[in-house]
């Protein structure tokens, strides 16, 4: 999928990419002057260009935006955004290990922030469903904690927190996802090429089964589920 290759009509391919530090400190950038939105802040990033796979396209991005060469981006989110110019379809990683200092290779400005502070950070639309998705970790080893519930039946009590479900198959995460759930835990242990084809149709990050945390991030991924986890909502 290129920069001008239409997913539907308008729609852009965007990647977009949380670069955390040490400290867990998340890097933004503020849209230049004459540019869409300009003055508005989001995660670095920039289209796919022809030929090119989304974790390529973003190793570019990121290296020529803010200078650093990436390794294993971790897939957190797909959103789907209309502004008054298009649809954008953004890709979001997360990076934690760079190599290199972010630089603002353009003159734009960019900032480090604490988790707490995105909120109030004044990022574009698109951009702020990440906030809530960032609280999710790469191993889920707990039902529930302040920032997501796992349950199987999905509920209201908490629109503060992520709300989870589970799924065996393609199907069943695309009926989750239609009935409410921001994260889905999939049931079944899956082949590499069937978890791929799951989460490349599914927008909200997923966890895998039976499968080391760096290859479910080549899957697409965003982390591994623990089995006491899945053993516990089955009670």
């Amino acid at each position: 999928m290129n920069r001008n290759e239409r997913l539907g009509e308008r729609l852009i391919h965007v990647l977009a990419a949380v670069v955390m530090d040490a400290t867990g400190r998340v890097l933004i950038a503020q849209r230049p002057a004459g540019k869409h939105l300009a003055g508005g802040w989001e995660f670095p990033g920039g289209k796919l260009e022809v030929g090119e796979t989304r974790v390529c396209g973003l190793a570019r991005e990121l290296r020529e935006e803010i200078g650093i060469s990436i390794e294993l981006p971790r897939p957190l989110i797909r959103i789907r955004h209309v502004y008054p110019y298009g649809e954008v379809l953004l890709d979001v990683f997360v990076v934690q290990r760079y190599v290199g200092e972010p630089t603002a290779m353009d003159g734009q400005a960019i900032r480090w922030c604490h988790q707490d502070e995105l909120p109030h950070a004044d990022l574009l639309p698109a951009d702020r469903p990440i906030i809530k998705a960032l609280r999710l970790p790469e191993r889920l080893t707990q039902v529930s904690t302040r920032y997501y519930e796992l349950s199987g039946v999905l509920r209201d009590d908490s629109v503060h927190r992520l709300r989870g479900g589970f799924a065996v198959d393609f199907p069943e995460a695309l009926a989750a996802t239609t009935h409410g759930a921001e994260f889905i835990v999939l049931r079944e242990i899956l082949s590499a090429t069937d978890l791929a084809t799951l989460c490349n149709q599914i927008p909200v990050p997923v966890y895998a089964r039976g499968i080391e945390l760096e290859a479910a991030w080549a899957s697409g991924a965003t982390g591994v589920c623990d089995d006491g986890v899945y053993a516990v909502c089955r009670r």
